[in-house]
């Protein structure tokens, strides 16, 4: 942000301040001032009149001025081509010090010369502020430029300091002129005294001028007709305040919409209003077409743009640069006035693509308070009627979908003061908050503030703290230890959850990995147990990194591709991550196996990583939170068949509440991520701190022998083996402990639309050795159970 010290002298009185004092003010205070630039400089400086002006003898472009200078005429050989006698020009004398050095008197080609006559450039000027005319010649003065005058830079407005103050970006609102000076106030300890221009545009007959917003993008929108300007050259003044701002004087009417964009932040519009002869003007998205903006070059308009139109035909992009078709002319009589809010992403995404970084679109990205229209607008109708006769004026037509609430805060002195570990008075905080324009008022130790519109960054109470410390200073702050809570030092349920699942996931022989968290658009649709719509990135890094991922296998699987084709046989990773929708976060374990878990060729051991070894990996990882027996089910999976095996895959539930979907990747997916027909698993650990866990009981080994018998049962091709199991364990409970499943056929000898299951049962007790009485008693008890609910036959 440039900001003009002859600008911010305007409201408020500079004179008892250096600039490196004020900079320093200013940058301890949290602005940083990060240069200090004079708009010119040179010593030795006066005003001349050229007397005389011949050519060099010995050259072909220099001459030879005999310049009065009032208390004397100095000879001055000049090499600028549009020297003339006549001209009143700037002279830097003998002993001068300018940018470029010091002036000494001298001999040019065997004639003597006494000084140089200057260009602006010469001066110090940023030459991109220059016209072309300035910028390849000494600077011609106009005629009652009074000679000997010995501050010619003061005389053409050049004596000013321009600040570079970098912002941070909770302070766009220092954009603004008028916020600016508001700050350097409260910091200075300065009275400001801002232009009264309030209801200046609240005036006018009445209107035809239709606005409207056919986008959420732009909720506020104004729009305002001014019949009759006079086009001219610009007052003094704001020539030399936009010169400061590092922009050029054009006319009046455009130099008054820009000065308010300044003095504001808010950026405005003026059309010619012959231009727009319907008097009809809309803000509208979603148009794809091309369009030439007001820099002369044609541009591709795309439906995500924010356009503003009229008889919908495109007159400008709307916050980053209007149209050629609608600018102000030396012709022009009338104008219309656009004053709008945009929104500060799509600003950001247009001008970016078309590489178009204007200073409207550079305050709109960074955003622009809710009621800078309606101050640019009355500020725009003052300054036009004073400069540029402006008359016929319209009512104003406003667009606005949602009217500004001020934002009302309590704070507390004490608080305030513990939280800084200060002393402060209540008397001089609300020095400061009054300073700051917060309007205070005290009840007891309660401060009630209103905060302005351009103070979005306050909203909490530590914010009006760090206000108050960083205008009374930092030096004023106490050396305190720090008051911190005690705590036991000890892992929460969640972290001693997470230790616990890497724990037994890392001894069973899985790796674990880390995926990147923000994601592609292809790896969002394959989301499994997705956590909800997806956070998507305002200005992604790439095409890759788009959104922040809803699932944790999809980037699970890439890693296995990665391994795959670098020849890794037998991959097992498993990752722990948060994954995130537009309304919550929650926590996912994914896991995906390949190949072989565990083996050894030694031994000619194998474990294979298949759908049966991820099972026993879940349910005992579930055992292990105390997660067993009927808590937990295994059930047919109906909730994927898109990126699971339709008829290889199962859903795990604890109670009702589904914790994950496993078994084998669907071909599809398996050909799409370029892997092999690996086994996968995505589980919703909030499951198991949602549920509370049954306490882990550990009983001492029976002293007793057990008995194990086989059942081969013939049932229905709809009865699975765990519903087999749960009766066998509710009717045998007292004396059955284990119950596995050895054996499912189908074929020969076995009916069709009934299988074969063969079941092991352990019958054992802690108190006593069982006869074979008992036992044949329980074990018919559980046949006929089965019989009756699942009509299973002993198989012959």
């Amino acid at each position: 942000m440039l900001i003009s010290r002859k600008w911010l002298s305007q409201y408020m009185d500079l004179s008892d301040i250096s600039d490196a004092a004020f900079a320093d003010a200013i940058t301890q205070a949290g602005l940083e001032v990060e240069a200090i630039h004079p708009l010119s400089s040179g010593t030795n400086l006066a005003i001349g009149e050229v007397l005389s002006c011949e050519m060099h003898p010995d050259s072909d472009h220099l001459h030879i001025c005999q310049v009065d200078l009032k208390d004397q005429v100095e000879q001055i050989v000049c090499g600028a081509p549009n020297v003339a006698k006549g001209q009143k020009v700037i002279v830097a004398k003998v002993g001068a010090k300018l940018p470029g050095g010091e002036i000494k008197a001298g001999s040019i080609r065997g004639v003597a010369s006494n000084g140089m006559i200057c260009s602006l450039a010469e001066l110090g000027v940023d030459p991109h502020l220059l016209s072309e005319e300035s910028k390849n010649g000494i600077e011609v003065l106009s005629a009652d430029a009074p000679i000997g005058h010995t501050d010619p830079l003061a005389y053409l407005g050049l004596n000013d300091t321009v600040f570079d103050v970098g912002l941070t970006p909770n302070r766009s609102d220092c954009q603004s002129v008028w916020a600016m000076a508001v700050e350097c106030g409260a910091i200075l300890h300065k009275e400001v005294m801002l232009p009264r221009v309030e209801g200046a545009s609240q005036k006018g007959s009445s209107t035809k001028l239709k606005i409207a917003s056919k986008t959420a993008k732009c909720p506020t929108f104004l729009g305002k007709v001014v019949n009759h300007v006079t086009i001219k050259e610009s007052p003094q003044w704001m020539k030399e305040l936009l010169l400061a701002s590092g922009m050029k004087s054009i006319n009046n009417v455009v130099d008054i919409s820009n000065i308010v964009m300044l003095e504001t932040g808010q950026p405005m519009h003026f059309y010619d209003i012959d231009a727009i002869p319907a008097q009809e003007i809309t803000v509208v998205d979603g148009l794809h077409t091309t369009y030439t903006a007001l820099d002369g070059n044609e541009y591709e308009v795309l439906p995500e743009d924010i356009m503003i139109t009229t008889e919908a035909k495109p007159i400008g992009f709307g916050g980053v640069m209007g149209g050629d078709d609608s600018k102000i002319e030396t012709t022009t009589k009338g104008i219309i006035i656009e004053a709008a809010s945009f929104d500060h992403v799509s600003i950001r995404n247009t001008a970016r693509r078309l590489n178009l970084n204007t200073d409207a679109s550079l305050r709109y990205q960074k955003g622009i308070e809710p009621l800078a229209v309606y101050k640019a607008m009355d500020r725009a109708i003052a300054l036009l009627e004073q400069y540029a006769d402006a008359s016929g004026l319209e009512e104003t037509v406003v667009y606005e979908t949602k009217q500004y609430e001020p934002t009302v805060l309590t704070v507390d002195a004490d608080s305030i003061n513990a939280m800084l570990g200060t002393d402060f008075t209540v008397e001089e905080m609300i020095e400061v908050l009054a300073d700051l324009k917060l309007s205070p008022i005290v009840c007891d130790h309660k401060i009630d503030l209103c905060i302005p519109s351009y103070r979005s960054d306050l909203k909490i109470e530590a914010d009006i703290a760090e206000e108050i410390i960083r205008i009374i200073g930092y030096d004023r702050l106490p050396s305190t230890l720090p008051l911190l809570p005690e705590s036991e030092g000890a892992l929460s349920p969640r972290q001693a959850m997470r230790r616990k699942i890497r724990t037994q996931l890392n001894q069973a022989g899985l790796y674990e990995a880390r995926t990147y968290t923000l994601i592609s658009d292809a790896f969002l649709e394959d989301a499994i147990l997705s956590a909800g719509e997806a956070v998507r990135l305002a200005v992604p890094m790439s095409e890759e990194r788009k959104s922040i991922r809803t699932s944790v296998l999809p980037s699970l699987l890439d890693a296995v591709s990665y391994n795959q084709n670098r020849s890794a046989k037998d991959v097992a990773l498993f990752e722990i991550s948060s994954v995130y929708s537009t309304e919550k976060e929650v926590e996912h374990l994914a896991i995906a196996m390949e190949g072989a878990l565990q083996k050894s060729r030694w031994q000619n051991i194998e474990i294979k990583a298949d759908f049966y070894t991820l099972k026993g990996l879940l349910m005992n990882l579930l055992q292990t939170f105390g997660f067993e027996g009927t808590r937990i089910s295994v059930k047919e999976n109906t909730v994927d068949t898109t990126h699971f095996h339709p008829y290889r895959s199962a859903c795990l539930y604890i109670g009702k509440d589904l914790f994950a979907v496993f078994g084998e990747i669907h071909p599809a997916m398996a050909k799409r991520y370029d892997v092999s027909r690996l086994v996968m698993a995505e589980a919703n650990i909030e499951v198991l701190l949602a549920n509370r866990a049954s306490k882990i009981k550990y009983e001492p080994i029976s002293k007793f022998p057990s008995v194990v018998r086989d059942l081969a049962l013939v049932v229905s091709q709809e009865v699975n083996a765990q519903q087999l199991i749960d009766i066998i364990r509710k009717n045998g409970k007292q004396y059955v402990s284990h119950v596995e499943v050895f054996d499912v056929y189908t074929g020969e000898h076995v009916a069709k639309g009934y299988k074969s299951i063969a079941l092991s049962i352990t019958f054992g007790s802690h108190e006593k050795t069982l006869t074979d009485e008992e036992i044949s008693a329980v074990n018919a008890k559980i046949m006929d159970a089965l019989q009756k609910e699942t009509n299973a036959q002993l198989r012959a």
